[in-house]
């Protein structure tokens, strides 16, 4: 076992580095890890705002270093302190002191530097776990194949060691991550081993307004990165995808995607399980929308009970052609959005061309139970029933699909 043997050169090492360097310096060591791990937390809130300042854009490395950075530099001020009082002792024993009572001094200093060793080594051991179990509790699910980096693949058989040997429970013990931190481990996972579910993932409420910024659609329109994700390519590979970086070294979009998970988790669960969102189904007009030109033609027909055979196969090739693309969303920050909508909704008459597509950027307002549609001041009124949505604008009914 990978973890018996880290455990033993560990023990080994630092036992033997006691021995050489004497109690005091070991004695110091140890505080200055106890400390190091008490105080890495609240400096490294101080370090983290500096690390901007050297280049660092990585939202992992802004997250782990600090912490590392106040441990270590806490720990080295105790190894100083300890240079210095190792030095005073040694200077008394040597010529103030008399041979026999530095003789007694070395040995006493060699062996209890020793006992130290050992308890510095399960120091390090218990750190080294807790460093260990989080960072392989998703490169481990997230892993596709042996071709992944020797690093990864080191970390996963660390981490797997350590949950058949039963020491993750010590990693656990003084693991200060929130249980949300795995959760979406476990989520990420999934999805990662399941790439025909991130069309579901795409279309959950609280998502959708992410989705659409232009660095999401750029992503979803890559066919390089496509492909990569149905060859199950490995992690490395995916995430030094040139898009996927630029999303990653985006601080404020990374920090907007956490404000938008981690409130919703337990929701999106729940979503990826049965398909239904108890948080946001009570908004039915939450999602996105495809254009149903024969929903459309028969609302048509209701409208005009005596219209022509002729005038419906005029219709019917009207809305075919210029509706074909045309999709509305409709996020939880209240925004409508309506795509490819011809600039005119009437049928322009046969000799005239066809009009051009549009873009309209609005909002949306629940009105008793029927919604209220802001475009640039022109407003479209929406009734839901089902999953399917009737919007009247310029005296025309036009009929959405809901996408599930």
């Amino acid at each position: 076992m990978t973890i018996w043997l880290l455990a033993l050169v560990l023990l080994a090492s630092l036992a033997a580095l006691g021995f050489r360097q004497g109690a005091i310096r070991v004695g110091f060591s140890f505080f200055g890890i106890l400390m190091g791990v008490l105080l890495a937390a609240p400096l490294g809130k101080v370090i983290k705002p500096l690390l901007g300042i050297f280049g660092v854009k990585s939202p992992i490395l802004i997250w782990a270093l600090p912490a590392l950075i106040a441990f270590l530099i806490i720990s080295a001020l105790f190894k100083v302190a300890a240079a210095f009082v190792h030095q005073k002792v040694d200077v008394y024993y040597k010529y103030k002191a008399g041979d026999l009572r530095q003789a007694l001094w070395e040995r006493l200093n060699q062996r209890l530097g020793l006992c130290l060793g050992l308890m510095n080594g399960a120091a390090y051991l218990v750190l080294i776990a807790f460093i260990i179990y989080p960072f392989s509790y998703w490169t481990y699910q997230l892993a596709t194949s042996d071709q992944e980096p020797k690093m990864v693949r080191l970390l996963n058989r660390l981490g797997k060691d350590l949950e058949s040997t039963g020491f993750n429970k010590v990693a656990r013990s003084i693991d200060p991550l929130p249980p949300v931190f795995y959760e979406l481990a476990d989520l990420s996972g999934v999805i990662f081993n399941n790439p025909l579910a991130e069309a579901r993932v795409s279309n959950y409420p609280a998502f959708l307004g992410l989705a659409e910024r232009q660095e999401f659609q750029d992503l979803a329109r890559d066919t390089e990165f496509s492909n990569l994700r149905l060859r199950h390519a490995t992690l490395n590979e995916i995430l030094s995808h040139p898009r996927l970086q630029s999303i990653i070294q985006n601080a404020d979009l990374v920090k907007t995607i956490g404000n938008t998970v981690t409130p919703n988790l337990a929701d999106f669960r729940t979503y990826m399980d049965t398909g239904r969102s108890p948080k946001y189904e009570a908004e039915t007009i939450l999602g996105r929308w495809k254009f149903d030109a024969r929903a459309t033609l028969a609302a048509v027909r209701r409208a005009k009970p005596n219209i022509s055979s002729k005038e419906m196969q005029f219709q019917r090739a009207w809305m075919t052609s210029a509706f074909a693309k045309t999709t509305m969303v409709a996020t939880t920050e209240k925004q409508a959005i309506i795509k490819n909508l011809p600039t005119t909704l009437k049928a322009p008459a046969a000799n005239q061309p066809a009009p051009a597509l549009q873009t309209l950027a609005g909002e949306w307002e629940n009105s008793s139970g029927k919604y209220q549609l802001s475009f640039s001041g022109n407003g479209m009124l929406a009734a839901i029933e089902g999953g399917r949505m009737s919007v009247n604008a310029e005296g025309v009914t036009l009929v959405f699909d809901k996408e599930y």
